[in-house]
């Protein structure tokens, strides 16, 4: 059996596990070996922090001073133990209101916006534990100018971790100069500082929870100013799954009462899952009566921060007036949510979906907690000449969110919502592809796992991408040869090096695939039929599917289109196929009637740029381009980061 590591395996290999069909056996996709970065200096001068004991064995860690307009945080500690296996819950007690985002870590991270004083309290659980105490702290008005860096966290040992220091200036949008990074406190620590705003690095190996403090310096105006940043590193059990097989964040039940409390944290993110657990352990949502009241679904919820949970549901209660989602998510075990996550899957293995929470922010502070760590797949494909990108677009302008990590602002639900909810139908597809409401009564009458029912109705070719595939084939073998290239990491042949966007044009558009991804697996082609399909008929939110050049420099402004299409979902050679899809998985929608009223899709101009395109319409070209034009000079066009096909997603076979 292969390993599996969901955080570093492009591919969740579910053939390998004896699922799927002999002809997409393929070898899992591993990462290549990031250099090394270079080993951090220490500073002239340590940072030492206080401790500050209690009557009982709780203890807390508090820096020297505090001071208003500074980040800064608490750690509580119970002495002479690591914080593996306690739980904690923060409080603010007295004081000017703080945002507190981290309030089920043992590190309390916040900015102190007034000088004041200010009061805390902390529980501390365990089975055997239970503790609480509070703390005072006295905050001095700002006596000199200081960096902001964001933010300080637990993280565990052989983890990611990322920092970003804030832009400066009245606008908030002047870099600091000259940045440089040194180790204030702890141990010895690679950090990468290609982007010196935004280090990333790998915490070490320790032999118990151990304070990493990092300084920076910057030059702003002139002045050189520094601040500093905390990390606590934590001891970890020593890996035995075979499936996380990479470190992963903390996480916890949502609901501490759940009754799926203890099955959630040991069955569905846990660097100690040894093996999958039993339907009768962890059941799917549709096998219990009533799951789908929505504080239910929030039983199945685990997270690495508890505003990750307190959004989501949020996000179900208000933003599902047909249900949607709540129907789809009786096809899963849980919901997992956490800052280390990137990108979003599902995984038939535990049953569960995976959520980058970069689509569930809604303020700044939690968005700070986000790690930044790329993807490794953003260099697949980079020998090919041609790009084939997407967006979502409603009224010929973006509904994804654009504004960029570095302007820290909020964001309403309704800005989450078109981004989060074509990644939920996207994931949910594969879960309903696998296990749709009709086998439910099914599961879990022989204490077998999800993978052992799996591979039984994968050979028996009854999932519902085995069905789409075997009456409605995707026909050009071009584009499934490119999407291992573009998907999988294999390297091109000189023949596709060598593919014009109008070879690509030619292969893509006169086939039935609604995006290049479909090519990637049967299940994604499935996926993407059902996401684009039911954004469209929900929102009226269309997607863009194009073809493009490859240019040195890669923008919407830069890249030439040779083809493409609006709302290609609507086409009539796609039709059945994606009414099939509708019908497979929601069975009391009319599939037939939801695809043939979706509008027609709209061709792209050939030659004009992907952003020139974003104005399409039914209009001739001069009428067009007078639109785009028109609409630049009135309202500045809000342009977020290009889009490439799969990027959201990790493949799954």
């Amino acid at each position: 059996m292969w390993k599996y590591s969901p955080l570093v395996i492009a591919t969740l290999l579910l053939t390998a596990c004896g699922g799927g069909s002999s002809d997409e056996e393929t070898t899992p996709v591993t990462p290549p070996t990031p250099p090394t970065p270079p080993s951090l200096t220490f500073c002239d001068q340590a940072t030492e922090l206080n401790v500050i004991t209690t009557s009982s064995r709780l203890e807390f860690v508090v820096e020297q001073n505090y001071f208003a307009q500074q980040t800064a945080a608490i750690i509580a500690r119970v002495k002479d133990r690591d914080s593996a296996g306690l739980n904690f819950t923060w409080q603010q007690l007295s004081g000017p209101s703080l945002i507190l985002k981290s309030v089920k870590s043992p590190v309390l991270a916040f900015e102190l916006l007034e000088a004041g004083s200010y009061s805390f309290s902390v529980n501390v659980k365990s089975t055997r534990l239970n503790l609480t105490e509070t703390i005072d702290l006295t905050v001095d008005d700002a006596s000199a100018s200081m960096l902001k860096v964001r933010s300080d966290h637990q993280v565990v040992e052989g983890n990611n971790a990322s920092f970003r220091i804030d832009r400066v200036g009245a606008n908030n949008d002047q870099q600091p100069a000259n940045i440089s990074w040194c180790i204030a406190s702890g141990p010895e620590l690679n950090l990468d500082t290609q982007t010196p705003e935004r280090p990333q690095f790998k915490a070490p190996n320790v032999t118990s929870d151990t304070i990493s403090i990092l300084r920076v310096t910057g030059t702003v105006s002139g002045e050189s100013i520094n601040e500093e940043v905390l990390s606590l590193i934590t001891n970890e059990s020593a890996i035995t799954s075979q499936y996380f097989d990479e470190p992963v964040a903390r996480t916890f039940a949502y609901k501490e009462n759940s009754p799926y409390a203890s099955a959630l944290e040991s069955c569905i993110y846990s660097n100690q899952l040894t093996s999958p657990c039993s339907t009768n352990t962890l059941p799917l949502l549709g096998q219990i009566p009533g799951s789908t009241d929505k504080e239910k679904i929030m039983d199945r919820l685990l997270v690495s921060h508890q505003w990750m949970g307190e959004n989501f549901e949020t996000f179900i209660e208000q933003m599902d007036p047909n249900s949607d989602f709540a129907t789809l998510l009786q096809s899963v075990t849980a919901v997992v949510i956490s800052y280390d996550i990137r990108p979003s899957f599902y995984w038939v293995v535990t049953g569960a979906i995976y959520l980058d929470p970069s689509d569930l922010w809604l303020l700044a502070q939690e968005r700070d907690v986000i790690n930044e760590a790329p993807d490794f797949r953003s260099n697949f494909g980079n020998e090919l000449g041609f790009i084939m990108p997407w967006r979502y677009i409603k009224n010929n302008d973006y509904v994804s969110y654009i504004t960029a990590r570095a302007t820290r602002t909020d964001r309403s639900l309704a800005e989450l919502s078109p981004d989060l909810s074509s990644l939920l139908y996207h994931e949910l597809a594969h879960a309903n592809d696998f296990f749709p409401s009709s086998t439910h009564s099914s599961l879990g009458i022989d204490n077998q796992t999800l993978l052992d029912h799996f591979e039984q109705r994968s050979e028996n070719k009854e999932l519902i991408s085995d069905k789409v595939t075997s009456r409605f084939p995707l026909t050009s073998g071009e584009m499934s040869s490119l999407a291992t290239v573009s998907f999988r990491g294999e390297t091109a042949s000189s023949t596709q090096k060598n593919y014009l966007p109008s070879d690509i044009t030619l292969f893509f558009s006169n086939d039935i695939a609604s995006d290049y991804y479909a090519y990637s697996s049967t299940r994604e082609d499935t996926a993407m039929l059902f996401e684009e399909a039911m954004m469209s008929h929900r929102y009226g939110i269309l997607r863009d599917v194009g073809v493009t050049d490859r240019p040195e420099n890669i923008t919407a402004a830069t890249i030439t289109v040779d083809w493409g299409q609006r709302g290609r979902i609507g086409q009539s050679s796609l039709q059945s196929r994606a009414a099939f899809v509708i019908n497979s998985i929601f069975p009391n929608m009319d599939g037939t009637n939801l695809i043939s009223n979706l509008p027609e899709p709209i061709a792209m101009t050939q030659g004009d740029s992907w952003l020139e395109n974003l104005t399409i319409s039914t209009l001739s070209s001069a009428q067009k381009r007078a639109a785009t034009q028109q609409n630049t000079s009135t309202t500045p066009l809000r342009i977020p980061e290009l889009r490439v096909s799969g990027d959201r997603h990790k493949l799954i076979d």
